[in-house]
C-alpha cells in the first residue's frame, strides 16, 4: 500500500527551515536580486531564466559553506559575500556605461593607466550606479532586528551538517542543469567569453566572474587549455588561406615605393562627416580629405576592452583583440607579424609618435615588438606642466601643439629616410570632452524660425546641444579637425606631402549615449523636446541602429593625386593590412581580413561575435539579425556567418594566447578541405 504524502508535515518543515535559516535565505535572495537588477539596467534585450538559475546556484554554493562555520560567524560571512557581490555589480555597472561590456580580472594589469583617464571615468559616474548598496544595508538592518528578537541561525552542528548535505544535493541538480545547458547551446562562446554581455545575460554575473577568473589565468598555464586544438585550427586555416590564388586589381602595387603616414584619429566617428550645425561644418578639413581621397564610409573598428591599443594591434597585424585582457598588456611577449615589420623588409624606416607616456598601454614594448624602429613619445615634445595652459587639452599636449612640434621631427625623417612608414597618434579628442573653454568657438545651439499667433516670422535660439555630452564632443571634434587642417597646411608649406600616402582612421567610437544621438537628430526647438517616433522626420538611433552608428572614417589620401572615390562596402580594421599590402606591393601572411578591393564578400567580425556584411548585421547577444535591403536571407547564410565568426575568433585567439605564429608556422601543411 502506497504511503500518502504528508503535505502538512512538508509545509511545517518548509516553515521551520525558513524560520531557522533567515539570514541564509535572505543572502541568497538578495544575491539573486543584485544579479537580476544588474542585467536589467545594463543589457538591452530579453532576460533569460537560465541566468536566475546560475545566480541562484552561485549564491547557494557560497551560502552553503556558512553551515560549516560557527553559527556566531555566519552573519559576518554572509555580509562580506553580499557586500562583495554588491561591489561586483557597482563596478560592472560603471564599466558597462563606459565600454558596453563587463569587467575582467585581467584588467588588473591595466589599473596603472586609470589615473590618466580618470576624467573620462568620473564623467560616467552617477549616483544611481551605487543604489545596489541598499541590499547590504537592508541585510544589516534585518540582522539587527533579528538580534533584538533573540534570533540566531540553528546552532545544532548535526542539523547544520544535514542542511549542508541537502544543499549539496540541490546544488548538484542545478549544476547538472547548467552543465547540460552550456553543452547543448553556446557553451564554447561562454567559455571563451567572445561576447561578455551575452555571457552575463545568459549565465549571470557570478558565474561569468568565476569563468573570467579562470580565463584570465590561461596565459600562465595555456598548455593546459586546448593547445593542440588551437594549433590544428591555426594550421588548417592558414594552409587553406595561403592556397587561395592572390587576386590583383587596379590598386595592386599602385603606391609601391611611396612613403606612408597613418594618422590615428582619437574617437572620430563617421557621423561627423558633412555634419552641419547652424550651417557650419563640424569637420570641414576631414570632409575635404574624404572628398579628395578614397573614403570608406562603412569602416568599423574591432575593439574589445583595449580600445585604442586594440585598434593599433588589429590595424598593424590584421588579427583580432584577445578575448581576455589586452594584447598590448597581457600578451606583449608573443610573436606577431606587424605592418612595420613588413615595411622594414622593404627597406623603409619605420616610426611611431604620441605625446603621451611611452609606457601607456605598454606601447614602448609593443611598438618595438610590432616592428617600429623608433617611438617618439612624451619626452620628444614640450608638454605644459600647468593643465590650465591652452596647449594642454584633454589628456595632455593639445593636437595643435603636437602637430606643430611634430613638423620639424617629420621633416628630419623625410629628408634623411626615404622611404618611410610612420604612425601619428592624436590625443585631444579623448573623452570626456570637457575642455570646452579651450576648443575655440563652435556654436551648438540651434537657430530657428517659427510663426507666432499673429502669423509673424520670429527668429529664436534653442539650447539644443549646449551643455550636453554630444555638444561637447562636437566642439572637441571641431577643434581636432582644425588641428588636422593646420597639420596639412604646414606639411604643404614645407613641401612634405610629395610621394606620400596618408591614411586617416578613427580609432574607435566616442562612447556617446543613445539619448545624445536622439537629441542630435530629432530635436524639436519650438518645444525643447524630441519629436515623436511616429513623425516621418524621426531618425531611429536605438537598437541595432546605435551599433551601426559606431563606424569611424577611413580615408586614403595622396599628396600627388586625387581619387574622389567613396566606398560603401562593409570594412573592418583587420582589412587595412591586406589592403595596404596590395597597394604597396608586398605579401602579408597572417591577417584575418581581406583586401577591400578584392572580389570577396567582405565580412566584418566583431570581438563580441557580432557580424556585419553588406547584407545583414547579426547580433550574437540576441541571436538575431537585421537586413539592409530586400534580398532574401536564408538560415544557411546566417549559420555560415556564425561559423565563420567563430573560426576567425578561435584562430586569432589561439595565435595570441598560444603564440602560434612562433610555435606552429613551420608546421603548416596542405589544406585538407575545400
Amino acid at each position: 500500500m502506497k504511503k500518502k504524502l504528508n503535505y502538512k508535515k512538508i509545509k511545517n518543515n518548509i516553515i521551520s527551515f525558513i524560520s531557522d535559516n533567515k539570514l541564509f535565505l535572505l543572502f541568497v535572495f538578495f544575491s539573486v536580486l543584485l544579479g537580476f537588477f544588474l542585467r536589467l539596467t545594463t543589457i538591452s534585450g530579453k532576460l533569460y531564466f537560465k541566468a536566475f538559475v546560475c545566480d541562484t546556484f552561485m549564491a547557494l554554493l557560497i551560502g552553503s559553506f556558512g553551515y560549516i562555520i560557527k553559527p556566531k560567524n555566519r552573519y559576518t560571512y554572509y555580509f562580506i559575500w553580499l557586500f562583495f557581490f554588491t561591489g561586483i555589480c557597482i563596478a560592472n555597472t560603471i564599466y558597462h556605461g563606459f565600454y558596453q561590456s563587463f569587467l575582467s580580472v585581467s584588467l588588473l594589469a591595466t589599473t596603472s593607466m586609470i589615473g590618466q583617464v580618470n576624467d573620462s571615468l568620473f564623467a560616467k559616474l552617477h549616483i544611481n550606479q551605487f543604489w545596489y548598496l541598499v541590499f547590504p544595508i537592508i541585510y544589516f538592518v534585518i540582522h539587527k532586528y533579528l538580534l533584538k528578537k533573540s534570533y540566531c541561525d540553528e546552532e545544532n552542528n548535526t542539523i547544520s551538517k544535514l542542511v549542508f548535505k541537502r544543499l549539496c544535493m540541490i546544488l548538484l541538480i542545478l549544476l547538472t542543469f547548467i552543465s547540460v545547458s552550456i553543452i547543448s547551446t553556446d557553451g564554447n562562446r561562454f567559455i571563451k567569453l567572445w561576447n561578455r554581455e551575452s555571457a552575463v545575460n545568459k549565465y549571470g554575473i557570478y558565474l561569468y566572474t568565476a569563468n573570467d577568473l579562470i580565463q584570465s589565468i590561461r596565459p600562465r598555464i595555456n598548455n593546459l587549455f586546448g593547445y593542440d586544438e588551437a594549433a590544428y585550427r591555426f594550421r588548417e586555416y592558414y594552409a587553406c588561406k595561403w592556397k587561395e590564388k592572390k587576386e590583383t586589381n587596379e590598386y595592386t602595387g599602385k603606391f609601391k615605393g611611396k612613403n606612408l603616414l597613418f594618422i590615428h584619429g582619437e574617437s572620430v566617428q563617421t557621423f561627423l562627416i558633412d555634419l552641419k550645425i547652424n550651417g557650419e561644418y563640424v569637420t570641414p578639413n576631414l570632409n575635404r580629405l574624404a572628398k579628395e581621397g578614397i573614403y570608406f564610409n562603412r569602416f568599423y573598428p574591432q575593439i574589445s576592452i583595449g580600445t585604442s591599443s586594440d585598434t593599433e594591434f588589429t590595424l598593424l597585424t590584421g588579427l583580432m583583440p584577445s578575448s581576455s585582457g589586452t594584447v598590448f598588456v597581457n600578451y606583449y611577449d608573443r610573436t606577431y607579424k606587424g605592418m612595420p615589420e613588413y615595411f622594414n623588409n622593404l627597406g623603409y624606416y619605420t616610426f611611431s609618435t604620441h605625446a603621451n607616456n611611452r609606457e601607456y598601454w605598454n606601447r614602448e614594448i609593443m611598438h618595438k615588438n610590432l616592428g617600429y624602429k623608433d617611438f617618439f613619445a612624451k619626452e620628444s615634445y614640450v608638454i605644459p606642466l600647468d593643465e590650465d595652459d591652452p596647449d594642454y587639452i584633454g589628456l595632455g599636449l593639445s593636437d595643435k601643439s603636437f602637430f606643430k612640434q611634430f613638423i620639424p621631427l617629420y621633416k628630419n625623417i623625410k629628408n634623411n629616410n626615404s622611404p618611410f612608414f610612420g604612425t601619428i597618434i592624436t590625443l585631444s579628442n579623448h573623452s570626456p570632452f570637457n575642455d570646452v573653454n579651450k576648443y575655440g568657438e563652435f556654436d551648438v545651439t540651434m537657430k530657428y524660425k517659427y510663426k507666432d499667433k499673429n502669423g509673424n516670422i520670429i527668429s529664436d535660439t534653442a539650447n539644443y546641444l549646449e551643455g550636453t555630452t554630444m555638444g561637447n564632443y562636437l566642439k572637441s571634434a571641431h577643434y581636432a579637425d582644425s588641428a588636422l587642417g593646420e597639420l596639412f597646411d604646414n606639411l604643404k608649406k614645407e613641401n612634405l606631402l610629395e610621394n606620400t600616402i596618408i591614411i586617416f582612421y578613427g580609432d574607435h567610437e566616442a562612447r556617446i549615449g543613445k539619448k545624445d544621438f536622439d537629441i542630435l537628430y530629432n530635436y524639436d526647438p519650438e518645444n525643447d523636446t524630441i519629436i515623436d517616433s511616429d513623425d516621418e522626420k524621426y531618425i531611429d538611433v536605438y537598437g541595432y541602429q546605435y551599433d551601426l552608428l559606431k563606424n569611424t572614417p577611413l580615408i586614403i589620401w595622396s599628396g600627388d593625386e586625387e581619387f574622389n572615390l567613396e566606398v560603401s562596402s562593409a570594412m573592418g580594421m583587420y582589412d587595412i593590412l591586406p589592403t595596404v599590402a596590395n597597394m604597396f606591393g608586398f605579401t602579408e601572411k597572417y591577417s584575418l581580413g581581406n583586401d577591400i578591393f578584392s572580389s570577396h564578400e567582405n565580412i566584418v567580425v566583431f570581438p563580441n561575435g557580432n557580424v556585419l556584411t553588406d547584407k545583414v548585421y547579426y547580433s550574437d547577444l540576441n541571436d538575431e539579425y537585421i537586413t539592409f535591403d530586400s534580398t532574401p536571407i536564408d538560415s544557411d547564410y546566417i549559420n555560415n556567418l556564425k561559423e565563420y565568426a567563430d573560426n576567425i575568433l578561435e584562430v586569432s585567439n589561439g595565435i595570441v594566447v598560444h603564440d602560434l605564429i612562433k610555435n606552429e608556422s613551420d608546421r603548416i601543411g596542405e589544406c585538407t578541405h575545400e
